[in-house]
């Protein structure tokens, strides 16, 4: 053992999503604010590699699918795997390397009762979940002990300039805006939708506006084609632009592991109202942080919607109360817990 922590965080998904943000977040506060030494294991492919390249002391490592790349790797000190596929990879590189491991479970999602979940989850040293509903899937099971480390905001970049022109789109309108992959099964963009609907006659003033791409871009634009208060903006790299100039945002997801995006539009002022579902209420504590409304009710959602645009004290409650809350949700404070657990695995 090294007298630097040398940690391999290991997330093999093809893509860069939440939990990939999440995996960047955490590595960049640990070399940033902690002497330590981290290698990422990841596909050759990995958005990963080239959003941390930069960050010092940080190497990768190829692992393009569970069996790969373990008798390449280099001897740590834990290995931290960030996704389900890299909770397999660990568990294996444990039986071939005798590495102790953690594993950080992001999905609200029931685990499946297989042999291969049962072992890897019962061999981790540590078991996280990132919200409350998530921790306790985890205990149900009887693997072991479980903490629980919430996500963290981003502190995202902020240009005035831009957020200044797309609030110039929309002269004179009140802006609900929405942020998150197109697939509505998961985030649940036809319940707003379906609010608008509603809205588009009595409140000609509110106007919708997603930002985001996935697989239902093309159904969802086709539901909404008749809605003229409805705009979709595609994915947009620096969201951090756009947040502050949004009036309300509204989050309809239908399940949800916590949703660390509700905390970055806390971090820009925008007071929230978000489905109470899943890990959600561990963020949006209702009448204190936003309102929150049964998911899957699009009524509901106009109402709330209407009676937050008309109380502007009751927005400045929620936004008070939410920045109040975010020294809780820093990356420095996840990095912090994290290392806990390393180092109590050394």
């Amino acid at each position: 053992m090294t007298n630097t922590l040398t940690i391999m965080h290991v997330n093999l998904a093809k893509g860069f999503r939440g939990g990939e943000r999440q995996t960047e977040l955490l590595i960049t506060a640990l070399a940033k604010h902690f002497d330590v030494t981290q290698i990422v294991a990841c596909r050759d492919d990995s958005p990963l590699r080239d959003r941390l390249k930069l960050i010092n002391k940080v190497t990768f490592l190829t692992a393009n699918h569970q069996l790969d790349g373990h008798f390449s790797a280099p001897k740590v000190d834990i290995v931290h795997a960030h996704e389900a596929k890299a909770v397999h990879w660990a568990y294996l590189h444990k039986l071939l390397r005798k590495t102790p491991y953690l594993l950080t479970r992001r999905v609200d999602t029931p685990i499946k009762d297989k042999w291969s979940n049962t072992r890897s989850y019962q061999n981790a040293l540590f078991r996280v979940g990132i919200s409350s509903l998530i921790a306790n899937h985890i205990r149900d099971k009887g693997w072991g002990d479980v903490e629980q480390i919430p996500s963290t905001l981003a502190h995202l970049e902020r240009h005035k300039e831009e957020g200044e022109k797309f609030r110039s789109l929309f002269p004179g309108k009140v802006i609900i805006g929405h942020v998150g992959a197109l697939v509505d099964r998961h985030k649940g963009q036809k319940v707003l939708l379906d609010a608008a609907v509603k809205l588009e006659k009595t409140h000609p003033e509110f106007h919708f506006v997603f930002f985001g791409d996935g697989a239902d871009k093309d159904e969802l634009k086709a539901y909404s084609e008749k809605s003229s208060n409805v705009t979709w903006m595609g994915f947009k790299p620096n969201i951090g632009d756009y947040l502050p100039f949004f009036d309300l945002f509204a989050f309809p997801s239908r399940n949800e592991g916590l949703g660390s995006t509700l905390l970055d539009v806390m971090d820009a002022g925008v007071p929230i109202i978000a489905s109470d579902v899943g890990g959600i209420p561990d963020i949006v504590i209702h009448q204190e942080t936003g309102l929150l409304v049964p998911a899957n009710d699009s009524e509901a959602l106009k109402e709330a919607i209407v009676t937050l645009s008309c109380n502007k004290a009751l927005q400045q409650s929620l936004v008070a109360g939410a920045t109040a809350r975010l020294e809780n949700y820093t990356p420095k404070k996840m990095a912090e817990r994290y290392l806990a657990l390393y180092k109590k695995g050394q």
